[in-house]
């Protein structure tokens, strides 16, 4: 208290003025993921594996191409016997910063034999920046 008195009584004096401030507590860090969004799909499932979801990407971006023809596009891997198509299903449009298409997709696991293969239908919506990659923005079952 004393050197609170003695700063204050040498108002005229010409040392500088020291002051005390306490520290506020850090703020926690912003979590990185919260539980209200939804996490974004990356595959057509996790069945396939690196060099599929590289096949069926090619697909999907050629598919989704706005200067594209609109029609299905196939894709395939002999060694996973891994295969399907990415269907336009509407004209690109404008959302936000991007350009985005939906499709319907199907995915074949194939088998050994013939009448082996099991298949599913996802219908979903690709985006991409301009000179970007196409992106899953949704994706869901589609019942056959």
């Amino acid at each position: 208290m004393a050197a609170g008195f003695a700063v204050a009584s040498c108002t005229g004096c010409s040392g500088p003025v020291l002051s005390f401030q306490a520290k506020e507590p850090a703020a926690a860090p912003e979590p990185l993921v919260t539980g209200s969004i939804a996490k974004r799909p990356t595959r057509f499932g996790a069945d396939l594996g690196d060099e599929d979801w590289r096949r069926a990407h090619g697909a999907l971006s050629m598919a989704l191409d706005p200067q594209g023809n609109g029609r299905p596009v196939k894709w395939d891997n002999p060694e996973t016997a891994m295969r399907g198509s990415v269907n336009p299903t509407g004209l690109p449009y404008v959302a936000g910063d991007e350009i985005c298409r939906d499709f319907l997709a199907t995915v074949v696991a194939g088998g050994e034999g013939k009448g082996e293969s099991k298949g599913r239908f996802l219908r979903g919506t690709g985006c991409k920046l301009s000179g970007g990659e196409w992106e899953l923005k949704r994706l869901r079952s589609a019942r056959s």
